[in-house]
């Protein structure tokens, strides 16, 4: 019989500092389905949502899950995933507030799909996310403050009709959960090696570090982020783990994509807990603050923000530390509010580098008697040589343009500091645009029922 109905089940915030994943929870939910013949539609969505927002957990990603399925199946199905998703849920962990979304629309809306955009790049309201489910006839649960429906329902409306990528996370086996990772580490150098630029964000070339490993005692192994199903697919062939795999799921997502940033025409509208690309004129010299960090300030005929290069940015804040007054840049990050005693701050991600202004420094001018440098004698004093004991009251220092390091163009943050929204320089020329998502592969999980 065909399949004629459409689901989709949308999941976020079920884990804690402590542990858990959601992504897990849609693994283990997938193989859940196979007992009801469902029909993917589509890879299952990792959505990544706004970075800045106060009480995210971790990388605040959602996940969403769409498929067809027998209608006479109906209520098993949603019985299934609510208990599944209660059973994985850190529910009495502090700062948990687990969401659980369904909708049955074989389209998505466009206001869905708004909700979604508006859920990556500011904030939202659980009273816009609920309006919405009444509105579309869809069906949510929530514990503690129930802030989950809200990425639950963004995770359903972004249809990723537009730039994307694909992740495949290997899970650990629960006696290994809490402890290190056990994996080749050379594998994965070669791996990204062989397989770039189609893959991204695998290793640290600047600390020679693998960073497809997290570090907390969640169930993932690791994660291969790339360009389609088949590259990710190839790079977990290529990486040789030293402990067992449980499962593995690829998953189509916005990661990579730049998905949480917006252009911004003046300094004046830009807001706390946004992203931003904004352009600006350096108004104050690059200074070094505790910790090694950069901070630099803009503006325009608006308005004056600060701008930070964070030390683990790395070549980012060598960047920075070079910018000089008059130079235009365009700028990439998360707004920090401003307070008390500092400007509104954007957390750097990028700078694109427009112009380069002149930069100068004065010197003291040499004896005309015996070419040495002249030493002033104070304010408005003069200079004499301590050589040949000349004084001279009516020289002034000497302008020297200085030869810039700087070229213009793009710099990004370092591999180690991206976010998992930020666009690396390896995808850049590899952006898709496209409106139907593509078959999916054969054996896009495992285990594969």
């Amino acid at each position: 019989m065909a399949l004629q109905q459409v689901m989709h089940i949308g999941l976020d915030d079920t884990d804690s500092t402590k542990g858990g994943c959601t992504t897990y929870l849609a693994a283990l939910l997938i193989e859940k389905l196979s007992v009801f013949n469902v029909q993917f539609i589509d890879y299952p969505r990792l959505v990544r949502l706004n970075p800045n927002v106060p009480w995210k957990t971790r990388g605040n990603g959602a996940l969403c899950l769409r498929f067809k399925y027998d209608e006479a199946f109906e209520n098993e199905i949603k019985e299934v995933a609510i208990s599944l998703w209660e059973e994985n849920s850190a529910i009495n962990e502090k700062g948990t507030d687990p969401g659980i979304v369904f909708v049955n629309n074989k389209q998505i809306p466009e206001d869905l799909t708004a909700f979604a955009k508006k859920a990556e790049t500011t904030i939202v309201t659980l009273k816009e996310a609920m309006t919405l489910i009444k509105k579309f006839g869809g069906e949510a649960l929530g514990f503690n403050s129930c802030r989950g429906i809200i990425g639950a329902l963004a995770s359903i409306g972004e249809t990723l009709n537009c730039d994307h990528t694909y992740e495949l996370i290997a899970y650990r086996a629960n006696e290994n959960w809490g402890s290190k990772r056990r994996v080749d580490e050379d594998s994965i150098f070669e791996m990204d090696q062989k397989l770039q630029p189609l893959t991204f964000n695998n290793v640290d070339s600047e600390k020679h570090r693998v960073i497809i490993t997290p570090r907390g005692p969640d169930p993932i192994f690791f994660g291969v982020r790339g360009e389609s199903p088949k590259v990710v697919k190839k790079a977990f062939e290529l990486v040789k783990p030293l402990e067992p795999v449980e499962r593995w799921v690829i998953f189509r997502s916005n990661q990579g994509t730049d998905a949480h940033l917006t252009h911004v025409d003046a300094l004046s509208k830009i807001e706390p807990y946004s992203s931003v690309i904004v352009k600006g004129i350096v108004s104050k010299e690059p200074r070094i603050v505790p910790l090694r960090h950069v901070i630099f300030s803009i503006k325009d005929d608006s308005a004056e923000v600060d701008c930070a290069a964070y030390e683990p940015t790395g070549d980012l804040r060598k960047t920075a530390r070079e910018l000089t007054v008059g130079d235009s840049v365009e700028v990439y990050g998360a707004v920090h509010k401003a307070t008390s005693s500092k400007l509104l701050t954007i957390n750097l991600e990028k700078i694109n580098i427009l112009s380069l202004a002149q930069k100068v420094e004065f010197e003291n001018p040499f004896c005309p008697n015996c070419g040495k440098r002249l030493k002033s004698m104070g304010k408005n004093q003069g200079y004499r040589c301590e050589k040949c004991g000349g004084k001279y009251a009516d020289l002034t220092k000497q302008k020297i343009d200085l030869c810039r390091k700087l070229k213009l163009g793009l710099y990004v943050t370092s591999t180690r500091s991206q976010r998992h929204l930020t666009k690396p320089l390896r995808r850049y020329g590899l952006e898709k645009n496209q409106n139907e998502p593509e078959p999916l592969i054969n054996n896009w999980h495992s285990p594969f029922v």
